[in-house]
């Protein structure tokens, strides 16, 4: 989060197109460019929140936890962690079905808290969005 950002946003405001009054073009963007970062990542891999605002160019991932709250039944949600890689509050048990169910790396702590391994499971896509290049899977 930026400092003297609420919301996570490089400027402090939320990023448009989430169903806010007011929502333009470059709004409904940011939500088909997230929305096609999370589609493309593959069974048994995720990204961070933070990971795919910066696929998308941008620095707010509190505007793409925005977009997967609209969104993400749609999605494979699951696929979307924190930076800790541990599923979004609440959803801990459905995301572990669905990590199991796609074998994707897991760790599990003394205490039995499980989360995605972020060093074996981390994807990056591959093509481009906006004006810049994306990296390659790894």
């Amino acid at each position: 989060m930026t400092a003297g950002s609420a919301d996570g946003s490089a400027d402090g405001q939320p990023e448009p197109g989430l169903g806010q009054p007011g929502a333009d073009a470059a709004g409904d963007d940011f939500v088909s460019r997230v929305i096609a970062v999370v589609e493309s990542v593959p069974e048994g891999r995720v990204m961070s929140y933070g990971s795919v605002a910066a696929a998308v160019g941008s620095l707010s991932s509190r505007g793409v936890g925005k977009v997967m709250a609209h969104a993400g039944s749609e999605l494979p949600w699951w696929r979307v962690v924190k930076a800790s890689g541990h599923a979004p509050e609440g959803h801990g048990q459905r995301a572990l079905e669905h990590w199991r169910a796609e074998s994707t790396p897991l760790r599990t702590s003394r205490t039995g808290t499980v989360r995605v391994d972020l060093d074996r499971a981390s994807w990056w896509p591959e093509f481009v969005l906006g004006d810049e290049a994306v990296g390659t899977s790894g």
